[in-house]
C-alpha cells in the first residue's frame, strides 16, 4: 500500500561533486528510488553545487559514472548553481518578513555557521539589533555583511519534527545559532539553497543520511519562516567501517566509493541488493532479492536506526576481502541467477579487455562452466584463463599423477586418452563413455584416469567438468596439451 495516499511523492538525491559517489550516497539515492517506484512517485536528481571552491568537474563525472552503473535513472534534474536567485529570492523574502538580519561584524560577514571558540557563538546581539534604516543605509553604502536568520530566542520556543525512522525531535530554539543564510559576496549557503529548492521542487519527502539529522531543525525554521510546510523527514542510519568509525573517502579510500565495486566486477543489481540490506529490512529475512522485490517491499518503517557495519578487512589480504563477504554472497548469487547469455554479455568484455581474442561463441559455451564457480565478474579471468590462452601456464608434473598412483599410472593414462581423443567424437557422451571405458581397461578408477587429462589440458586440478571442458577445448587443442603433459613426466 503506498505510504502517501494524497498525492504521489516527490523525493530527491542531491549530491554534492566534491568527490566520487560515495556507497553512503549510492545508498540514499537507492532508497529513494525504491521509495519513488513503490509509492509511484517522482525520483529527481539535483546536482547541490554551489560550493564553487570545491566542486569539480571529476567529481561530477564520477557521480554521474556512478549512477549510470546503478542503471535506476530519474525522472527530472536540476543543478543548483543555475537556481541562484530562487535562492536570493528566498532569502530576501524571510528577511522582509522580520525573520533574517545583516550582520555587518567582520568576523561573521563570511561563511561561518559556527564562529567563536568551540562552535559556541549563537548569535551577535549587536548585529541583532541594528534598525531597519541603519541596516539598509550601512547595506547601500557598500559594507559587506552576512544575511542571518533570526532565531527566536524568548519565551523558551522549540523548534520540533517528527522523523519517520527516529521519531520525535525536539530543540530549544535558543540552542540554535542564528545561521547564515547568505554569506557576504550574496552567495547562498548549503541550509538556505537546499530549502529554497525543495520547497520549489514540491519535495515532498527528505531522505538522507542520519548526519542531516541536527540540520534539520535549521531546515524546519527556513521552510516555515519562506511560508512552506516542512516535507517529511526520513534519516538513513550511517555506514560504518568495522572499527565503528564513519566510512570516509578519506580514510578508508576507494572501498567507499560506488565505481572500485563495478570495477571489481560486482553486477549492480547484487550491489544494489547488498546496499539495501545495511539499514534496511524486508522483515522476513529475506536477503537475496530481485530489483523488483525490493521495490515491492520497501518502505520507510523497514529502516532500522542503529548504524550498519559494512564488513572488509583492513587490510585486505586477497582482492575478495577488499569487499564486505556478504557483498561477495549476493553478487555470486545474482550471477548464477543471470540467464547465460546476460552473464556471458558482461563476462565478454573483461576477457576481450584482458587481451584474449574470443568470439561471442566460445564465450557462450565457457560462460555456463563457471558460472558455479565465480564470485566477482572478473573472476572469469582466473577461473577460465586455460581456455583462451595459447599456452597453459607453467605447472608442476606432480599434479598429473593421480591420486593414490604414481608417474608410471599417469603416463600410461595420458598416453591412452591421446590414442582415444584422436578419434572419438567430441561430444560430452560419447568422451564420457570413452574415458570410462578407458579406465576399466586400464584397471584404474574413473577419478584416477580423469585426473591426469584434467590438469593436462586445464594446467589445474580445480577446474569444470572434465568432458563439457574437452567438447569446448576442442581436440587440437586437448591433444597439443596431452603431448605436453607426456613431455613433462616422461
Amino acid at each position: 500500500m503506498p505510504e502517501s495516499s494524497s498525492s504521489s511523492p516527490r523525493v530527491r538525491f542531491a549530491p554534492s561533486p566534491t568527490g566520487f559517489l560515495h556507497v553512503g550516497s549510492a545508498r540514499t539515492f537507492i532508497f529513494n528510488w525504491l521509495y519513488a517506484r513503490h509509492n509511484g512517485g517522482t525520483m529527481i536528481l539535483r546536482l547541490d553545487d554551489t560550493d564553487v571552491e570545491r566542486n569539480t568537474q571529476a567529481s561530477v563525472d564520477s557521480i554521474f559514472d556512478g549512477l549510470k552503473w546503478l542503471n535506476l535513472g530519474w525522472d527530472e534534474e536540476y543543478k543548483q548553481s543555475e537556481r541562484l536567485a530562487l535562492h536570493q529570492k528566498t532569502a530576501w523574502t524571510i528577511f522582509e518578513k522580520g525573520l533574517a538580519y545583516r550582520d555587518f561584524t567582520p568576523a561573521h560577514a563570511g561563511e561561518s555557521e559556527k564562529s567563536g571558540a568551540q562552535g559556541t557563538w549563537l548569535f551577535n546581539p549587536g548585529a541583532r539589533e541594528i534598525a531597519r534604516a541603519e541596516s539598509d543605509r550601512r547595506a547601500a553604502a557598500g559594507e559587506p555583511f552576512a544575511l542571518r536568520f533570526r532565531v527566536p530566542r524568548e519565551g523558551g520556543e522549540s523548534v520540533r519534527f517528527t522523523d519517520a525512522v527516529y521519531g520525535e525531535q525536539v530543540k530549544l530554539a535558543a540552542d540554535i545559532e542564528d545561521f547564515a543564510l547568505l554569506r557576504s559576496d550574496g552567495m547562498p549557503t548549503y541550509h538556505l539553497a537546499s530549502c529554497a529548492d525543495d520547497a520549489d521542487l514540491k519535495i515532498s519527502h527528505i531522505i538522507r543520511g542520519q548526519d542531516h539529522l541536527t540540520n534539520t531543525f535549521k531546515h524546519v525554521l527556513i521552510f516555515e519562516a519562506a511560508g512552506f510546510t516542512p516535507p517529511q523527514f526520513a534519516h538513513l542510519p550511517l555506514l560504518v567501517a568495522p572499527d565503528g568509525t564513519k566510512l570516509s573517502k578519506r580514510r578508508h579510500g576507494p572501498v567507499v566509493s560506488v565505481t572500485t565495486y563495478r570495477d571489481a566486477g560486482f553486477l549492480s543489481e547484487a550491489f544494489i541488493n547488498f546496499l539495501c540490506l545495511l539499514g534496511w529490512s524486508p522483515k522476513d529475512d529475506r536477503e537475496n532479492m530481485s530489483l523488483q522485490e525490493l521495490t515491492d517491499t520497501f518502505s520507510l518503517e523497514g529502516i532500522n536506526r542503529s548504524n550498519a557495519v559494512v564488513n572488509f578487512k583492513e587490510p585486505a589480504t586477497t582482492p575478495e576481502e577488499t569487499f564486505d563477504s556478504k557483498a561477495v554472497w549476493l553478487n555470486a548469487e545474482h550471477i548464477r541467477g543471470l540467464p547465460v547469455e546476460d552473464l556471458s554479455g558482461l563476462l565478454l568484455p573483461i576477457v576481450r579487455g584482458a587481451g584474449f581474442n574470443v568470439t561471442e561463441e566460445k564465450m557462450l559455451r565457457v560462460t555456463p562452466l563457471i558460472r558455479e564457480r565465480i564470485k566477482l565478474l572478473r573472476d572469469v579471468l582466473t577461473a577460465a584463463d586455460f581456455f583462451f590462452v595459447e599456452h597453459l601456464p607453467p605447472y608442476h608434473s606432480a599434479e598429473l599423477i593421480p591420486q593414490k598412483g604414481d608417474i608410471a599410472m599417469a603416463v600410461k593414462v595420458l598416453t591412452r586418452a591421446r590414442e582415444l581423443l584422436a578419434n572419438v567424437e567430441f561430444k560430452h557422451d560419447p568422451l564420457d563413455q570413452a574415458l570410462r571405458a578407458a579406465a576399466q581397461e586400464l584397471g584404474v578408477k574413473a577419478g584416477q584416469m580423469f585426473q591426469p587429462i584434467r590438469v593436462a589440458v586445464c594446467g589445474r586440478k580445480n577446474a569444470p567438468p572434465l568432458f563439457e571442458t574437452l567438447e569446448v577445448l576442442g581436440r587440437e587443442t586437448s591433444l597439443r596439451r596431452i603431448e605436453q603433459a607426456l613431455l613433462k613426466i616422461a
